[in-house]
């Protein structure tokens, strides 16, 4: 796998703004993470060969360079000839056909009843081979998919928010086996979702996309841990946002929440806003380095957790036991310097 390099820098002009986007990927799961409509499925199309960039180039090297597509040199591969497998949000599957004829129906005569069978075994299928997609659950659809996808072994799998339809514990149960199911996969796969659990959860990169421009990229652990911009901290699910005036090199006023804070590293002049993640405040004493007060705050039970709301705006999540129906606030919080992230625009 690590020679293999999946190269995608595309421009097209749409409705609503220019998708520009321009990535290398050598990691076997990428995620694109963004708000619905900022061009994450217009990027995977393009890929796919489904939707045609105005210019650009697409293209995979495993032992040679696969170009897909070219502006330049005007090579636009059709979809069937490039080696990519597109899982739709609704599988897509053949409603007269069975489970075995679907996942058969892109392999060439003589390849396909060894092949069907080791995909029926691989996938839990077994029993299910003579069904059709409207007698199978949800999950048994999108195995089938999957299994019909990786029968004639892609280099590439795109993935275009397989669980956007589901139920949560349909969701819960279907993520597992899908990071199960690729975990044999030695080519790419790109999860295109705004869920920020299922970025983090499958994919070992992240590129984090609004209105057709990639605003942050690199190790999914890392972005999530350094934001570096608002609306990346956003999309990966920080709570506590407020704007900021820098007091020194490590001291910084919230405007919206009336706290002077202390930060863990020197504060560069372009930092206008602070974020911090709600489940990391922990009770303080009065005098604790970065301590408030809760006076006024709210309490609201949910199974697994506190939801605390104080008084001057900020969010607190405290796990729970689900038997657990008692909790008092503590008078103060405080929250550590290392964990304020510091943002810019």
């Amino acid at each position: 796998m690590s020679d293999k390099l999946l190269k995608v820098n595309i421009q097209k002009e749409l409705k609503e703004f220019d998708l520009d986007v321009n990535f290398e990927l050598k990691k076997r799961h990428l995620g694109i993470l963004g708000p619905s409509g900022c061009g994450k499925s217009m990027t995977l199309k393009s890929i796919a060969g489904i939707v045609d960039p105005d210019k650009g180039v697409v293209s995979l090297t495993t032992d040679e360079e696969h170009v897909y597509f070219d502006s330049n040199k005007k090579i636009n591969l059709k979809p069937q000839k490039r080696n990519v497998g597109y899982l739709f949000q609704n599988y897509a599957l053949f409603p007269n056909m069975t489970v075995e004829e679907n996942i058969a129906v892109g392999l060439s005569k003589g390849h396909d009843e060894k092949t069907v069978s080791e995909m029926i075994k691989r996938f839990h299928l077994e029993g299910l081979e003579k069904r059709y997609p409207r007698q199978l659950s949800g999950g048994q659809q999108q195995r089938v998919a999957l299994a019909r996808i990786l029968a004639y072994n892609p280099d590439v799998i795109l993935l275009d928010e397989p669980f956007s339809a589901m139920d949560t514990f349909l969701k819960e149960q279907l993520r597992i086996e899908l990071v199960n199911s690729l975990k044999d996969f030695d080519g790419f796969s790109i999860l295109v979702t705004h869920n920020r659990d299922e970025a983090f959860q499958f994919c070992d990169e992240l590129i984090v996309l609004d209105e057709g421009k990639i605003i942050a990229k690199g190790d999914t652990h890392e972005v999530f841990e350094n934001p570096r911009k608002v609306q990346v901290a956003r999309l990966t699910g920080c709570k506590n946002i407020s704007k900021v005036e820098i007091i020194d090199d490590y001291h910084i006023k919230s405007l919206d929440w009336g706290v002077i804070f202390e930060v863990s590293e020197k504060i560069a002049p372009n930092i206008t806003h602070i974020g911090i993640r709600a489940h990391d405040f922990s009770p303080a004493e009065k005098d604790d380095v970065n301590a408030f007060d809760t006076v006024n705050s709210t309490l609201l039970e949910m199974p697994f957790e506190w939801e605390i709301t104080l008084a001057n705006g900020l969010w607190w999540k405290m796990d729970k036991q689900i038997h657990d129906h008692e909790f008092v606030i503590p008078d103060y919080l405080k929250i550590d310097p290392k964990n304020i992230i510091l943002l810019e625009e």
